[in-house]
């Protein structure tokens, strides 16, 4: 069984080939754009290209069964076209809800042909890190909705279950909702990061318009979306926790604590 993953130097595909390694899967296949600065595991193929350029896909998907498909929503059609030719038959990718941001690439996948498994995560927890320059100079986080709620999940668990889900059919036709193994609000995301860094961290609860022109000066144009919709949406629409990583893998899903304990450097400044 050859494995391809795609976005294979990105935060989770980079994950994904680690698990397969070390899962003895016996042929990994990784794309990337740049070979010479990978640093991809011993043993991995290494094929260069681009879901974004459709020319280098023909040679990478050459002898491949599965592959991990990055959501890549301006090519996935024709990505997808081409993987069928190929010959792939398992396709699992990172994707979401067809109402969603990643809706696309969900449908997209469901009408290709081969086989699939849709990973539907959650709020990851390295989203957090957007709180760590505050929380260096002030010990504190600003935002709007105290009492949000979502179950975040790492994105070493998300690759995981992909890495999982792509060596066996079991899960073929299955949509994987991923969590964290625990609901929480803004302020516990933020005490559990003091926690880990040994000192308090205060959630100051600020205006909606406030947020916007504070995360500006990072997210750009794109601040207010995320006030309006990811934040705001963890009021109205909160998450279900999943035990989907558990199930999938055999092994408990990491705890916000853990991962803040694991990147308390990132915080403390």
């Amino acid at each position: 069984m050859t494995v391809l993953v795609t976005g294979a130097t990105g935060n989770i595909g980079r994950r994904v080939v680690d698990h397969l390694v070390a899962a003895g899967v016996p042929a990994v296949r990784a794309l990337t754009v740049d070979p010479a600065r990978a640093a991809l595991p011993e043993g991995v193929e290494v094929a260069q290209g681009s879901l974004r350029r459709l020319d280098t896909l023909p040679v990478a998907f050459e002898g491949i069964e599965r592959m991990y498909l990055a959501p890549v929503g301006e090519t996935v059609v024709d990505v997808l076209a081409l993987a069928r030719q190929a010959g792939v038959a398992h396709v699992v990718d990172l994707s979401g809800e067809p109402e969603t941001w990643w809706g696309d690439v969900t449908r997209a996948v469901e009408a290709a042909g081969p086989g699939w498994t849709h990973l539907w995560p959650g709020d990851f927890m390295e989203n957090s890190l957007s709180w760590a320059p505050g929380i260096a100079a002030e010990r504190m986080v600003r935002e709007p909705y105290p009492q949000g709620c979502s179950a975040p999940i790492a994105m070493d668990d998300i690759a995981r279950v992909a890495a999982a889900a792509l060596q066996t059919d079991a899960h073929i036709g299955e949509a994987l909702s991923l969590t964290g193994p625990e609901m929480l609000s803004r302020v516990e995301l933020a005490e559990r990061v003091g926690e880990a860094i040994g000192e308090p961290v205060t959630f100051v609860t600020v205006s909606r318009d406030e947020a916007v022109a504070e995360m500006s000066q990072t997210m750009g144009d794109d601040a207010a979306w995320y006030v309006d919709t990811a934040l705001a949406g963890l009021i109205d629409n909160p998450a279900v926790v999943t035990t989907t990583v558990a199930d999938v893998t055999g092994r408990p899903a990491t705890t916000f604590g853990q991962w803040a304990a694991a990147n308390a450097a990132a915080f403390r400044g």
